[in-house]
């Protein structure tokens, strides 16, 4: 079987979860597909040495950065993120400008990716980080296409990843492709995780993406639009529900939210039209029906609107098989 060598670069206030999630799926994939050498890991830091997470946990590398490449080129350099990466070590900056280009596959966790933009790795890349670094990332580094709603993103050789628990999804991805998802899908068992979410699923859901209300009626009446997207979810019978007058009722749920309440139930919307989509064999018209835009036209727009992509190809390319 062919040997992918995984490289994991390790500096003071790094992410532990950044580290250890993907460590996890590559090192038991392997034995998933029946060769445990699948995937051999080292991590290695600048000069070998012991970093501190920034939770406090310190972790031991296999070996300095500088001896890891002099055994052999990875096939697949990780660089995690953590508060780390907001003011990196120069010297680690120039270690990825220079090796970082060489290996066959670079993959960032969390704000690992604004280390790789630091090095100009990034440039002319579509990308995305944790939803907290993308404006950062994006004014500190214009030429850098920075998306901050998918989980993760492949761009070539290039794949990133939003936040922590991301990285996870993003290497479970990696491996289907290179080991098929069975494989994938015995270490998603044995982490008790989804298989994968798909890459371009948002970062947040829509109870997430926006605020909790503080008022017992609005948060109830957000959580009755999720369990009834297929409703009438207009403002006037929202605010009915609510006892306010609708101009009263928008004007709190956006105060408390932070988003309109049209807004609110699009997303609502979409997401379910989503899952449905991924996890049944529910027809395109019967899940327009389900997840309240009425026609299959109508959810044609929003999911081109949103995702740049008709609901029939979301399917073909995320539905994951009823087994």
């Amino acid at each position: 079987m062919t040997r992918r060598p995984v490289l994991i670069a390790l500096f003071d206030d790094v992410q532990s979860l950044d580290v250890t999630g993907p460590l996890e799926v590559f090192s038991g994939a392997g034995a998933a597909a029946g060769d445990p050498g699948a995937y051999p890991v080292t991590t290695a830091s600048l000069g070998g040495g012991p970093v501190r997470t920034s939770s406090g946990l310190r972790l031991l590398p296999d070996t300095g950065l500088d001896e890891a490449v002099a055994a052999g080129l990875p096939h697949t350099l990780l660089v995690p993120g953590g508060n780390g990466t907001r003011s990196p070590d120069p010297a680690l900056i120039d270690w990825l400008r220079v090796h970082a280009p060489r290996a066959e596959r670079l993959v960032s966790v969390c704000t690992g990716a604004l280390l790789l933009a630091e090095a100009g790795l990034l440039d002319g890349h579509r990308v995305t980080t944790h939803w907290n670094a993308c404006d950062h990332l994006a004014r500190r580094h214009p030429g850098v296409l920075v998306d901050p709603e998918p989980i993760f993103v492949r761009d070539g050789r290039l794949a990133t990843s939003a936040g922590v628990t991301a990285g996870i999804d993003l290497a479970l991805a990696l491996v289907e492709e290179d080991l098929g998802r069975d494989a994938a899908l015995t270490v998603a068992r044995h982490l008790v995780v989804f298989l994968r979410r798909p890459g371009n699923q948002a970062q947040f859901s829509a109870q997430l993406a926006a605020q909790t209300a503080r008022r017992e009626p609005l948060r109830d009446l957000q959580a009755w639009i999720t369990e009834h997207p297929e409703a009438d979810l207009s403002v006037e019978a929202l605010a009915a529900r609510a006892r306010l007058s609708p101009r009263h009722f928008a004007r709190a749920f956006r105060a408390e939210t932070g988003t309109t309440p049209g807004r609110y139930v699009d997303r609502v919307r979409l997401e379910h039209a989503r899952r449905l989509l991924e996890e049944t064999t529910l027809g395109v018209e019967e899940v327009a029906r389900a997840s309240g835009h009425g026609t299959s036209e109508a959810m044609r727009r929003a999911f081109t609107k949103a995702l740049g992509t008709a609901p029939a190809d979301y399917r073909r390319r995320f539905h994951a098989p009823v087994r």
